[in-house]
């Protein structure tokens, strides 16, 4: 583990800081914009103009790659990031900002796509699932550290947003200096969205409202403590809490569901998700602890949700289509972080904050309704499920190319990933005598077998003739 993250260090500081800036710059934003008295709707819609940029920004992002390359175009996406945070202290315009937030999602997508296909490319196969579960851990770390320096600020100044762009423009340092060479750029084909909704709609409904609840807790969960009486400390830990007990779950999650029937786990953590938050609509008075320990409950049941559907989605569709279907799982997964937010802040707005929990109590009941255990027919189930269990972030803090971090995906088997060469101009670092060696091994195994290829045809044209 040590030697993984010592090898992949400047890509995992860079990931951190990113991190820090925008979990730090989420939770602020919603705190701040609720002391100033800003109705819900808005903060709901700047998280939604957020997740829209990330969603959307992918193809943007992956053409400048193409273009200008790997550094350059990190390098123009952290200035560009940067400069939207401090526009935002001396604008003081709800439109504007929500035009700031979508750049911002925009050109973080791209930040992200330059580090996750690096750490692709330099990894190998075996190593996949290691080199994924530290940089699941770093962006985990990162939200979280950015929630508890916020709680260092009793007041709500534009300080944390100097914090902010410290970070986001520190970033470029680690990527600026690091001696690695250039990844390939890989090059999604066209999904099949219509083959993927009719072999895996439970799979797709578990995705869309792991997005829904994912992408209002980071922007008005926020909004909740501060109305509950929170102070600017207390909604930071409250909101930190949530994301840790997410993370620390994701294993034992999902050793649980590599042993027992997926859907019925899905189904049994939503039935607690419908009840418990009932706690928190408005009848009761609760001390501070136990809205701690009811935040950590929420965070293993709603961050889980999508490792738990990815996972479940994988057991029906072949190897072939899984880069394919990740792709999906992304769209799907943001388009419902764009939706949550802006229905969670209408009803925040228009009845009390206690709508907030209502709201996850609602979305958890979809999933109580549509996923049963007994519509799971298995007519599609491949022969290695359960496939194996991967975490995933608890956001979508992560870029398109993060399906090929994925152990369970074989690049160049898949039809859905084609590889682009680098550059003509980047210079490659230079080969060692062993990867050398391992490259003519795998060169004369392919001569070999396309020898016995031409041997095979031959002696079938003498069978034809003879015949």
């Amino acid at each position: 583990m040590l030697t993984t993250i010592s090898s992949f260090s400047s890509l995992y500081v860079a990931t951190l800081l990113m991190l820090i800036g925008t979990g730090l710059f989420n939770t602020y934003m919603g705190l701040k914009l609720t002391a100033e008295s800003v109705s819900e709707i808005w903060v709901g819609a700047l998280i939604a103009g957020y997740y829209l940029g990330l969603v959307c920004g992918a193809r943007m992002g992956h053409k400048l790659i193409i273009r200008v390359g790997h550094i350059r175009a990190f390098v123009a996406c952290a200035a560009i990031s940067t400069c939207m945070i401090l526009a935002q202290m001396v604008v003081d315009s709800m439109p504007v900002w929500l035009v700031f937030r979508l750049v911002s999602g925009i050109v973080m997508v791209t930040e992200l796509m330059v580090i996750e296909s690096w750490l692709n490319e330099q990894t190998e196969n075996h190593q996949r699932g290691r080199v994924f579960s530290v940089y699941m851990v770093v962006s985990g770390l990162g939200t979280v550290l950015g929630q508890l320096i916020l709680s260092a600020y009793a007041t709500l100044d534009q300080q944390p947003l100097v914090v902010v762009a410290a970070c986001l423009t520190l970033c470029l340092v680690p990527i600026a200096l690091t001696a690695r060479s250039h990844p390939p750029t890989p090059v999604p084909a066209p999904l099949d969205i219509r083959f993927f909704r009719q072999r895996v709609p439970l799979s797709l409904t578990v995705i869309f409202i792991a997005g829904n609840l994912s992408g209002a807790f980071y922007g008005l969960a926020p909004v909740f403590a501060s109305k509950y009486g929170m102070t600017t400390a207390e909604s930071a830990l409250f909101v930190a809490a949530g994301v840790t007990a997410g993370l620390l779950s994701q294993w034992p999650m999902g050793w649980l569901s590599d042993r027992i029937n997926r859907a019925g786990l899905i189904r049994f953590n939503a039935m607690i998700l419908v009840v418990l938050p009932a706690l928190l609509w408005g009848w009761l008075e609760l001390p501070f602890w136990a809205l701690v320990l009811l935040s950590c409950v929420f965070g293993v049941l709603q961050f889980t949700l999508y490792p738990l559907g990815a996972a479940f989605a994988n057991d029906h569709v072949e190897s072939e289509r899984r880069v394919s279907l990740s792709a999906i799982l992304l769209m799907t997964y943001g388009v419902g972080a764009c939706l949550g937010p802006m229905i969670a802040g209408i009803l925040m707005s228009s009845l009390s904050p206690n709508m907030y929990y209502i709201f996850v109590s609602v979305c958890a009941l979809v999933l109580v309704i549509f996923v049963r255990p007994a519509k799971v027919t298995g007519a599609h189930q491949v022969d290695e499920a359960p496939t194996q269990f991967v975490p995933m972030p608890d956001s979508l803090q992560s870029s398109p190319a993060s399906v090929t971090l994925d152990p369970r995906v074989d690049i160049e088997a898949d039809a859905g990933m084609e590889m682009v060469s680098p550059e003509p101009d980047v210079v490659q670092a230079p080969v060692s005598e062993e990867e050398g060696h391992t490259g003519g091994e795998v060169a004369m195994v392919e001569d070999v077998a396309a020898l016995g290829e031409e041997q095979r045809l031959e002696e079938e044209q003498q069978r034809a003739a003879s015949v």
